[in-house]
């Protein structure tokens, strides 16, 4: 996944997309403790795009928040 591609999604895609990411890195992990991951990069991947999409939340989250902080002024 691409940042971009990210930023164009609505914030429910995002928590949703969230939810799916943390279920795969945990069925990943749990595939490469018991030697059945066959490409152990999945693991890497899963946790960066995790992490994009936090990442993107957390800065919309700091937009609307200074943004209401301006409005109360």
């Amino acid at each position: 996944m691409r940042a971009k591609e990210l930023r164009d999604r609505t914030d429910e895609e995002l928590r949703t997309t969230e939810a799916n990411l943390r279920h795969e890195l945990f069925t990943a992990k749990f595939k490469n403790h018991t030697n059945r991951l066959y490409n152990s990069s999945e693991l890497t991947k899963k946790r960066h795009d995790l992490a994009r999409v936090l990442t993107i939340l957390r800065e919309r989250e700091l937009s609307h928040g200074s943004k209401s902080q301006e409005s109360e002024e």
